[in-house]
């Protein structure tokens, strides 16, 4: 090989390994970009994952190279030998070499990067001034520029407002399908004693909703949205702050729903957002509605002293304590009150990181005492039906009674029943265990409610050191006739 051939073969080989670098480049900042759109902080959250981006870009560089140039080369075999003998070999020299060679060709690469920029510059500023052609040309691209530019923002601002940025419409918009209808099917329906509202899943076995929601009622019902239901076994909460918290016995681990945190919290203004709940509570039928709306404004009261998201959304009585989401169905906020036109949500996250102080001082409890009297009897009776305490109703019941019956035929009679209010218990005239009663039933039926109004008496018998049912006379009457 003469000196004209090896120039030659070394000038083709630094060529390929610039157009290697270049790909590189291109490679390495198209995994950060995929990174970035996937929701990360490239900076703070993949300080492990940096691992694998530097395995998956500096590592291929260092090998396919040195292969890439020497395939051109006709003895490519013994070559490749060589050189990878020389970059493994000694082993010890192994870690400089490989930091050295990537600092080389990293200078090399930003070097004729920042040269190409230079020319690219002087022949931009030079280029209009050679002929009049040149600078008819250079006004036209600046229109044409110009042009993209405003059109380039203008679907920036769009994308913001609608979708939550570029990230968010390249991972969800495009990434997701179906995510409003998986929202939906992830929200409940809560039945309280004397409210009715909605709520999700932050964890298998809890569910978040508004306390105004549960206030007052010891065992709300959760139904879902295949129209079964449940009741509460455990519920904590921040009267002030409006967040309960309810815990069930099942765990439901397909339908928790994701809280936004971290960098994902922020919002850009304008955006979309989505209120998801049930309007009306039991008594409009169908699934989970869900409104769309933009973000207003962050709002904060000066009592209670809480941060609010404000929208445009109109919630409609039912919806609270549903999730407040965005285009990814991320939860950032639960649906609380509209005043006057202005609907508040407040922050999940901010708020379930103060859930230390969540507890069931101000969440009320069963308080009954059978023991105290016939009428007392009767009361706890149908409280617990209320509460679907099948247990401790079904041994209120008295040792002749239960001669007719068990407790799965029992429990049975009352499988279908949302809630249980007593008008009135009182003992009738004239007599020592008889006790007068009105109440009314919401059944469930086929994911709609009935509402049935009973009246009657029960005589009572004193058995085990509490009053007992012993025998009944209830019929189900017109509402009007006792209310």
């Amino acid at each position: 090989m003469n000196l004209e051939e090896g120039k030659k073969e070394n000038k083709n080989y630094r060529k390929y390994i610039a157009y290697f670098f270049y790909g590189w480049m291109f490679f390495f900042f198209l995994v950060c970009l995929l990174i970035k759109l996937n929701g990360h902080n490239i900076i703070s959250d993949l300080k492990e994952d940096w691992i694998i981006v530097f395995f998956i870009t500096v590592i291929p560089a260092l090998i396919i190279i040195p292969l890439i140039a020497l395939a051109v080369r006709k003895d490519f075999i013994a070559r490749g030998k060589a050189y990878f003998r020389r970059f493994l070999f000694p082993l010890y020299l192994f870690p400089i070499k490989l930091i050295t060679y990537s600092i080389y060709y990293l200078s090399i690469l930003i070097l004729k990067l920042l040269l190409d920029l230079l020319k690219i510059i002087r022949d931009f500023i030079f280029f209009p001034f050679r002929s009049l052609k040149n600078f008819l040309k250079a006004v036209f691209i600046a229109i044409l520029v110009a042009y993209m530019l405003a059109s380039l923002a203008v679907n920036i601002n769009y994308l913001g407002t609608q979708y939550g940025g570029v990230p968010k419409f390249f991972k969800c918009t495009l990434g997701k399908y179906g995510i409003n209808e998986n929202v939906k099917k992830s929200v409940v329906r809560i039945v309280g004693g004397y409210s009715e509202g909605s709520g999700f899943f932050i964890q298998s076995n809890q569910i978040l909703t508004n306390f105004h929601v549960i206030d007052g009622e010891p065992s709300p019902k959760i139904i879902f949205p295949d129209g079964s239901f449940i009741t509460a076994e455990k519920i904590i909460g921040d009267k002030d702050m409006d967040l309960a918290i309810i815990f069930t016995e099942k765990e439901y681990p397909d339908m928790v729903m994701n809280v936004a945190s971290g960098a994902s919290m922020d919002l850009y203004d304008n955006e979309a957002l989505f209120a998801t709940g049930y309007p009306l509570g039991t008594e409009l039928t169908g699934n989970a509605t869900q409104l769309k709306g933009n973000l207003s404004d962050a709002r904060k009261m000066s009592y209670p002293p809480y941060n609010y998201i404000q929208t445009n959304i109109s919630l409609v009585k039912g919806m609270s304590g549903g999730p407040l989401t965005d285009q990814c169905g991320d939860v950032f906020g639960i649906n609380t009150l509209t005043i006057g036109g202005i609907s508040l949500f407040i922050p999940v996250f901010e708020n379930l990181a103060k859930e230390n102080q969540f507890t069931d001082k101000d969440v009320n409890k069963i308080q009954v005492d059978p023991s105290i009297s016939p009428e007392e009897g009767v009361k706890a009776f149908y409280t617990y039906l209320k509460a679907r305490k099948m247990e401790e109703g079904f041994n209120l019941l008295s040792k002749e009674y239960l001669n007719n019956t068990n407790f799965k035929e029992w429990s049975s009679r009352f499988e279908n029943v949302l809630n249980v209010d007593i008008a009135s218990v009182e003992k009738s005239k004239n007599t020592k265990d008889i006790v007068s009663v009105k109440f009314w039933t919401k059944n469930w039926y086929n994911n709609e409610a009935e509402y049935h109004f009973y009246e009657g008496t029960w005589q009572t018998i004193f058995e085990d050191g509490m009053y007992k049912m012993l025998k009944s006379n209830i019929k189900e009457m017109d509402g009007s006739d006792i209310f």
